[in-house]
Order: C-alpha cells, then structure tokens, then sequence
C-alpha cells in the first residue's frame, strides 16, 4: 500500500469534494433544463381561459423542442468539461493551501530533528493568529523546556554525586593511609612494647575517624529513605534538651547563650530532629569565638514551625555561606583539616528535607551565621499528600530529593562524639 504524506490526502480531499460539489451542480442545472420547456418559458405570461398557458402552434412547438435537445446534448460534454477544469484547478489549489496549513508543523518537525542532548536552546516559532497549531508550538516549546530544566538539574546531581562520592571516597582513604603508614613503619625492624602501643593507638585514631565518617554518611542515608513513622515533636523542647547537653562546652568556650523557645510543635521522627538540632548547636559552639554569642528561638508562623539559630564567628562572605552547604567543605570553599568531617550541615539539610521542611543560611554582619529551618506543623494534610504524589510521580524530583541531600548539602560544623547513639549498632553519629 502506498503511504500518502498528510499534504497528499488533504489535497485529494479537497479534490473530492470539488468534485463531488461540481457533479451535484451539473446534474441538478441537467434536471432543471430538462424538466422546463422552452416555450413555456418564452411565453410564460400569456394565459388561457383556462388560466394555463395557451396552446402553441405546431411548428413552434416543434422548433422549441428541437432547441430543448440540442441544448441538452450540448450540455453535458461541456459541462464535462468545465468539471474537468474545475477539478485540476482545486487539486492545484489544495495542494498549495495544505503546503500552507502544514508549514508550522514542518517547522515544528525540522526544529526537533535538530535538537540533541548538546543542544536544547532552539525553539519552535510560535506564529499569529493564535489558533489550533500557534497552541502546538507553544506546547512544544514548553516541554522542551521542562527538557531542558531536567537536564540541567540532572547534570548538577550527577557533578555533585561525583564530587561528594570523591570527597567521601578522600576522608575515609586518608585514616587508612595514616594506619597503613604506622604499620609499615613500625613494623619495618624490631619494635619495643611502646613503638607496638603508639601504632596501635595511631590505628585506633584512624579506625574511630572512619567509624565517624561512615557513621555521617549513614545518617544521611536514613534521612534520604524518608520518615518511618512520625511523631508529635516540638522543637522547642529538643532546642531546650541540646543546650542544656551543650552548656558545658559553651560555658569552656566563654559563648554566652541566649534561648528564646516557644512551642513549635512539628510532625516528624524525634530522633532524626535531635540530631538536627543537636549538630546546628555544636556547629555554633565549634566554630565560635571566645566571648561570643549564640542564640536559639523556636516559634510558629502560620502553620509552620520555625527554629532559628545565630552565632558570632569570623567573618563570612555572603557567598562562601553558601558553599558551606557542601560536602567536606570547612570554610572559604576547601577542603580544610578540622576536628570535624564536614557533614554537620549535610545532615541537617538531608534531616530537613526528609520533614519537608526548608533551610536558609546567610552570612551575619560582623562574622558568624544565621541558619533558620522551618517545618510545616502537619505534612500529612491533604495538600501535603497531594504534593508528594506529584513528587513521586516526577523523576527530577524524587532524583533530587535522594541526591542532593547528600551530593549538595555540606557542613563546617559537628557535633562531639558521645551523644545518644543513632544507628542499631549504638554507634554515635554525632562524631559526623
């Protein structure tokens, strides 16, 4: 079977339907003439006694219907004719109107043909009047930039998926580099009791940083995995329990602390939002100065639950507080040795997003940071679940919200070892 191009079968439509209008025209003007008589015609007024038309002599009569046949016979060759004409004549016409009807579609075809992964910037021209096929290409052009959006934003979580992986990959080879480079060079001769005592005490250190570390990563992934079960929180009471659990640190550190704690009670898991709390705490202390402040309120808005944490510190750029949201990043952008790993913040983004929440991070005037996360009071809500079914439904978004939580959210800060135990094993996370 011949497969005919949609210019094709428009034109033979139009075709048809010329020929068929001009057939029904020639054989209605044929019935017409034949069912009139031309004498009739060329004496209509005249009238009888009768009230009908008076008859003709017979050689009128004759010569009228010697006129009828020979214009009937003439008729339907030229009108055969004309038929003829008239339908090259719209089979020329369409093929010209269906080439104009479907240029937009053509371009809207030559366009996506030229797009590729490498380049989706080109879109298609939407013309005017709005109509049926302006609507198409402005159809077009949005899913190609919803394409381009998806792209973009895969690109990024797969650049930071490398980069955290790297940099995960880096902190857990350098205490293994340390404990091998112990071994080798203790063992390397005849080592005393004490040379065997300070290598294993040098592989104890670096055993307990990769069990840190490990311990960090594992939380951000119970945190990405989404909430078990929830519960009936209120921040304030956690805020409340973490400075009490901090103050003697803070109290060595000479940080004065200021709480303002009202109830923001939230629906979530209480461990992983001690957690949270727990580490934007320490991360104040850690990286304070001496004399300083640190400041803790906790309140609602609407329906939403707000903790807001500030400190005193060295100065920060505006710029550089947001890199601190990266993996294994400790301050001006690099990588920088501390007693901490560099995922406090990490889990506390990951912590954030697992409640649906959201956390802004902005520099202080004079040094030091201003972290405020808020938490809707009651995610479970109609809109909530209608949300995370869109969610689901969305591969960027059920991408990003197990990536990026992990590949884009860093830490300056930890929290001391020691606190109440996170994962089966009674391993502490806090050492992260």
């Amino acid at each position: 079977m011949v497969r005919l191009t949609a210019r094709a079968r428009l034109t033979l439509l139009q075709t048809a339907l010329a020929l068929a209008a001009g057939t029904a025209l020639t054989g209605l003007t044929y019935v017409l003439m034949r069912r009139n008589t031309f004498v009739t015609r060329l004496d209509r007024n005249a009238t009888g006694p009768s009230g009908t038309p008076p008859p003709m002599p017979v050689d009128l009569q004759g010569f009228a219907d010697q006129v009828q046949t020979a214009t009937l016979s003439s008729l339907l060759p030229q009108a055969v004719l004309a038929l003829v004409v008239v339908t090259t004549l719209a089979a020329v016409l369409g093929w010209l109107v269906a080439g104009r009807v479907l240029r937009p579609i053509r371009v809207i075809s030559s366009t996506a043909r030229r797009l590729s992964a490498e380049n989706l910037t080109e879109r298609v021209p939407v013309t005017a009047p709005a109509d049926e096929l302006s609507a198409l290409a402005g159809t077009v052009n949005g899913m190609l930039d919803r394409i381009q959006r998806g792209v973009f934003e895969r690109d990024r979580i797969l650049d930071s998926h490398r980069l955290f992986t790297a940099n995960a990959a880096h902190e857990l080879r350098t205490p293994l580099t340390t404990a091998r480079t112990a071994i080798d060079v203790t063992l390397d001769g005849h080592p005393n009791r004490a040379e065997l005592l300070t290598m294993a005490g040098d592989v104890r250190s670096a055993v307990e940083h990769m069990q840190r570390v490990l311990d960090g990563l594992l939380l951000l992934a119970r945190s990405q995995a989404g909430l078990a079960a929830r519960e009936q929180v209120d921040l304030a009471a956690v805020a409340a329990a973490a400075l009490n659990t901090a103050g003697a640190q803070a109290a060595a550190a000479g940080v004065a602390i200021r709480s303002e704690l009202r109830p923001a009670p939230v629906s979530g898991e209480p461990v992983l939002l001690e957690r949270m709390i727990g580490n934007l705490v320490d991360n104040a202390l850690r990286y304070n100065v001496a004399g300083g402040r640190l400041a803790v309120d906790t309140d609602t808005t609407g329906e939403r639950a707000i903790l807001r944490i500030s400190n005193t510190g060295r100065p920060v750029l505006p710029d550089e507080a947001e890199t601190l949201l990266e993996p294994f990043v400790h301050g001006q952008g690099t990588r920088v040795r501390t007693d901490g790993l560099g995922l406090g913040l990490s889990i506390v983004r990951a912590v954030t997003l697992a409640h649906r929440g959201r956390i802004a991070i902005a520099a202080r005037t004079g040094g030091g940071l201003d972290i405020t996360v808020d938490f809707p009071q009651n995610p479970m809500t109609s809109d909530a679940r209608s949300q995370d079914t869109d969610s689901l439904r969305d591969p960027s978004v059920m991408v990003e919200a197990i990536v990026v939580g992990a590949a884009s959210a860093g830490s300056t800060a930890t929290v001391r070892p020691g606190q109440r135990p996170n994962n089966r094993n009674g391993r502490s996370a806090r050492g992260s």
